[in-house]
């Protein structure tokens, strides 16, 4: 086995876990900080809807309005960085190296994805065939805090910097390590773990790009090559932490277009 491109065996301690819990649950690393990340999702507020000139709040089964989502994000975050600290030395079963190659995936990709959005396939496509319902689901909370936390810059700047280390720190760990690091491997092998990274099938290619587009309904499109180009980086490099890089410069750049062109619908 490729020592460079394979996983060694899972260090018996962490900063936080228990000495033997990564040795005996192998896929912590992969999977608890996701479930975390999603789970503290759910108690995020919708953005208001205009109706008729009319907005109209809609609060979550928590009762928290759309004023609440800088704190619920910033939840969000902290609960995910303490699992990810719990499972920190699983990601150390990767030698860290990050290739020009990522980099310019990355670049890339954030082109892509910003293009393929601007051509509202899904609605073009989707709403006439009677499937509009989905784009609902993939709802981003649009959420502009310089406008909405105008009367406060210090705290509209400070949440500002949250989302940023969020979209673009956080967000490339958890979601490669649980599609590119569990999911595309589970479908090969049922000891997954220990499945070579960069050795795929393909089901394997498959799952790397529907499950994305389940996790992306309103931007099928984007997400389905988005994502595609990310499996060609792990095939081509064996490297899980190329695959993060890449989704954190398409992030990070993505988060600067926005903020730069007020482009609110894509965050």
């Amino acid at each position: 086995m490729d020592q460079t491109s394979s996983p060694s065996p899972v260090p018996r301690s962490s900063l936080l876990a228990p000495r033997s819990l990564l040795a005996r649950h192998p896929w912590l690393p992969f999977v608890l900080p996701f479930v975390v990340y999603m789970l503290a999702g759910t108690l995020e507020p919708a953005p208001p809807l205009v109706v008729d000139g009319q907005t109209l709040e809609r609060p979550n089964w928590l009762g928290f309005r759309y004023e609440h989502y800088p704190i619920v994000y910033s939840v969000k975050i902290a609960l995910t960085v303490a699992a990810m600290l719990v499972v920190l030395s699983g990601y150390r079963q990767f030698r860290f190296r990050v290739s020009p190659l990522a980099i310019a995936v990355g670049v890339v990709g954030v082109v892509l994805w910003v293009w393929l959005c601007s051509l509202e396939f899904e609605v073009n496509f989707l709403k006439p065939l009677g499937f509009g319902g989905l784009l609902g689901l993939g709802e981003r909370p649009a959420y502009n805090p310089l406008e909405e936390l105008r009367a406060n810059p210090a705290w509209a700047y400070t949440f500002l910097a949250i989302r940023f280390f969020g979209l673009s720190l956080v967000v490339p760990i958890i979601e490669e390590f649980f599609l590119r690091g569990c999911v595309m491997r589970l479908v090969v092998s049922d000891r997954w773990w220990e499945w070579p990274f960069g050795d795929v099938t393909p089901l394997a290619v498959a799952a790397g790009t529907l499950v994305p587009m389940l996790m992306h309904p309103a931007e099928l499109l984007a997400a389905a090559v988005w994502f595609s180009l990310v499996t060609w980086l792990m095939v081509r490099t064996r490297n899980i932490w190329d695959c993060v890089a890449a989704h954190a410069v398409t992030n990070l750049l993505l988060g600067i277009y926005v903020v730069t062109y007020a482009q609110w619908q894509l965050w």
